[in-house]
């Protein structure tokens, strides 16, 4: 095989060399794109604008909405722009950036749903203490931890991918993913990306443990709540982050394990699913259920339409 490291591009999989299908694909993503960009800024408008929402557990949502923007802008804007000027190539730095983005922004989503399991964990579990656990100042340094440890691991694996030889620039995935990546390499996968995938594992896995720790307690203190308009009310603000994290776990998943897939088909339906869904459902899953996100939401609403 011929050696690709000096490549100054690469050539992403194509949907269709039908013109027709092309710009069908375009409208496509520019649409999951548009519902996600909308629902997305509206929630972090509407922390932002009611001084009501300036709790902790907005403040996450906030972080959360705005790292949901970044992780879909990665790689939906090249695949329309691909589809539109039916041009498949990206640059080596293009592929590297949305590798590296792509990372950063999912381990920084994923610390932030830990936290916000911490969160709804002192809330209910720990009520009285809950001012002087989840003040300000801890919200911020958890939430800049967490950036910080993403972005550490999101350069360790990036430069860990690209220090592979690769022996072909064709990359079978709408966008540069990391399985796709390893499998062009001349040498397989390597030493040091074999202890950087076991040390996310073990990550995530600990955050899921923790996650899943914090649920159980919180269930096992609902269920001693006396009425049922108080157990309602407490899962309330439960519920949408539970279908989240399960939302965000089973992606995951399959941006692993879905690599034994034969179908190259099925392999870019599943990769479409775990990177854009995500960030597009998350905005309706924690306004649908939340009062008071549809009531600030309905207010601006108003105001904006009454002028």
């Amino acid at each position: 095989m011929s050696n690709f490291t000096s490549t100054s591009s690469f050539l992403l999989l194509e949907f269709s060399d039908m013109r027709e299908l092309q710009i069908l694909s375009f409208f496509v993503f520019l649409a999951f794109y548009l519902t996600a960009l909308i629902g997305n800024l509206l929630i972090i408008t509407v922390v932002a604008v009611d001084s009501h929402l300036h709790t902790p557990m907005y403040y996450l949502l906030f972080n959360l909405a705005m790292l949901d923007i970044g992780s879909i802008s990665v790689m939906v804007p090249k695949a329309m722009a691909m589809s539109l000027k039916n041009d498949r190539s990206i640059t080596y730095a293009g592929c590297v950036a949305q590798v590296f983005f792509y990372i950063f922004f999912g381990a920084s989503g994923y610390s932030v749903l830990t936290i916000m399991a911490h969160d709804r964990y002192v809330a209910i579990c720990h009520p009285l203490h809950y001012e002087r656990i989840m003040h300000k100042g801890a919200c911020l340094q958890m939430v800049a931890t967490g950036l910080i440890a993403s972005l550490i691991y999101a350069i360790l694996h990036t430069g860990c991918t690209f220090a592979n030889t690769f022996c072909s620039n064709i990359v079978n995935q709408f966008f540069c993913e990391i399985p796709q990546l390893i499998k062009l390499s001349c040498s397989g996968l390597s030493l040091m990306e074999t202890g950087v995938l076991i040390l996310s594992f073990s990550i995530a896995l600990g955050c899921l443990i923790f996650i899943i720790r914090s649920y159980v307690q919180v269930f096992v203190v609902v269920l001693r709540i006396p009425s049922s308009q108080g157990q309602k009310k407490a899962l309330s603000t439960c519920v949408p982050h539970l279908t989240v994290v399960t939302m965000f776990v089973a992606s995951g998943v399959l941006a692993y394990a879905r690599s034994i897939a034969d179908s190259s088909n099925l392999d870019t339906v599943l990769a479409m699913i775990y990177t854009i869904i995500p960030p597009m459902s998350n905005p309706f899953i924690y306004s649908v259920r939340n009062k008071e996100v549809k009531t600030v939401l309905r207010n601006l609403l108003h105001a904006a339409f009454s002028f």
